[in-house]
């Protein structure tokens, strides 16, 4: 299987009481996208989240991982400073510098019905790395 044939996908997988959230993708990029999908798939049902507003994301990082940390806990600073949910999302990572377009919409509570706050993205369980099959995993334990 090469590349190419990898569909950009996100899963949860279990964690004690809190929830782990994976972006596997073909690129970098993409697994960051599909990562914060999943979390924002923690909250509610994604397509209950419609992409009226848009949110520009910055952070640095002197390595993936930490980057893939810091990625997430701007979103989540993002979602619950400003009361948003996004569904979608536009990476670009350029030497350790991640500049994102997130989309979304303001929490209604009757129409999201959001299950968890989540808190932040924490250490445990963090990886991002590429399987033999080139697709790109970013995965972390999101604390809820």
């Amino acid at each position: 299987m090469n590349s190419n044939s990898i569909i950009p996908h996100w899963e949860h997988f279990e964690h004690d009481a809190d929830i782990g959230i994976r972006g596997i993708a073909p690129t970098l990029e993409q697994a960051f996208e599909q990562a914060a999908v999943a979390m924002t798939a923690v909250v509610t049902p994604l397509e209950l989240v419609s992409a009226s507003k848009v949110v520009c994301i910055y952070c640095e990082a002197p390595d993936n991982e930490l980057l893939l940390v810091s990625w997430l806990n701007e979103l989540i600073y993002e979602m619950s400073a400003h009361g948003l949910l996004f569904n979608r999302y536009e990476v670009v990572i350029d030497n350790g510098t991640l500049s994102a377009t997130a989309f979304g919409e303001a929490v209604d509570r009757q129409k999201h019905q959001p299950a968890v706050e989540i808190k932040g993205a924490t250490f445990t369980e963090l990886r991002v790395y590429q399987q033999a099959d080139d697709a790109w995993v970013a995965q972390c334990v999101v604390d809820v």
